[in-house]
């Protein structure tokens, strides 16, 4: 945790200082080109463009923007969660942050389409944020019922499954409003249907997609029913304190890490720990810009533009 604190103290110290210009905004020939996007994923993508299924929204940045710097972050993310050292096999996760707008959903969208770009791994994302369910707009689903649907009906949890486009991943969106969120999430169908999507296929990871902890009561039930928790810290914006007491409405067994999310960087030394040398993302790559010239940043929103994501292991007090 001493280094999740330490990046925070750093955050916050640039907060105050006369902001440099970002990334975005210096010329082209100073911005560090992004890695390609493996073949496979530029295959599905291509798929995707054919079959007219371009309502991605910008920031599901692992799909519209596959060679980005971000997504590659994501696919880092992905490698962290996948080859944690931990007994018990970790399958459902539960994304959540302290307060809204720290872009917990977007790491819980962005992880689970990496997570199913892996060749043997499936993913299912599900939407438990009920108050604010945004995880079907991400994927150009905005108006498909889901799971507050299936929690005060009595249809089989297979009609609420939406297939993305992408292979082995599928969404089970928020569904419309409900007035008792707390109540449908902590009902004893909700804990029967984690366990069954956990048990259904052996390799699927569950990623759910959870409301704010400090704000709404929906986490802390949902803490007992998943393996693992990732927290989304908005770097700058969230203070340490109330990142304290965030975690203590969660089980530290449970804690895979936190992602530091939305990073101010600049120039020079920060930029070259994180990404590498210039020259290294020229050489690297070239095929990639050849054939998509473009700014490959111009359609990022600002809260992706700045963006980096980095887990970080709980359990480190160095």
């Amino acid at each position: 945790m001493g280094k999740m604190f330490r990046a925070l103290e750093k955050a916050e110290r640039d907060k105050g200082l006369e902001k440099e210009k970002r990334i975005t905004q210096i010329d082209r020939q100073e911005l560090p080109q992004p890695p390609k996007a493996d073949s496979r994923e530029r295959e599905v993508l291509q798929t995707l463009r054919i079959a007219g299924r371009s309502t991605f929204s910008d920031g599901l940045v692992v799909c519209t923007q596959p060679g980005s710097i971000t997504a590659e972050q994501f696919r880092k993310l992905r490698t962290r969660v996948l080859g944690l050292d931990i007994d018990d096999q970790i399958r459902t996760i539960m994304v959540t942050s302290a307060t809204e707008s720290e872009g917990k959903t977007v790491v819980a969208a962005n992880l689970a389409a990496a997570i199913a770009f892996d060749l043997n791994i499936n993913a299912l994302l599900v939407d438990t944020d009920l108050r604010n369910p945004s995880v079907g707009e991400m994927f150009g689903f905005k108006q498909a019922r889901g799971l507050s649907d299936y929690l005060v009906g009595q249809e089989n949890i297979a009609n609420y499954f939406i297939r993305t486009g992408i292979d082995r991943l599928s969404i089970i969106p928020g569904g419309s409003g409900k007035d008792n969120p707390s109540e449908l999430l902590g009902s004893m169908k909700m804990e029967n249907l984690v366990n069954e999507l956990k048990s259904r296929y052996s390799d699927r990871y569950i990623i759910f997609d959870s409301s704010p902890l400090l704000a709404t009561t929906e986490p802390s039930v949902l803490t007992k029913m998943v393996d693992g928790i990732i927290l989304v810290v908005r770097a700058g914006v969230t203070p340490r304190d109330t990142i304290q007491q965030a975690l203590s409405h969660l089980d530290s067994e449970k804690i895979l890490g936190m992602v530091l999310n939305d990073l101010d960087f600049k120039l020079g030394a920060l930029n070259s720990r994180y990404f590498g040398s210039s020259s290294y993302y020229y050489r690297y790559h070239r095929e990639y810009r050849e054939k998509k010239p473009e700014n490959p940043w111009q359609k990022f929103s600002s809260f992706i533009e700045k963006s980096i994501v980095k887990l970080f292991n709980w359990k480190d007090k160095s």
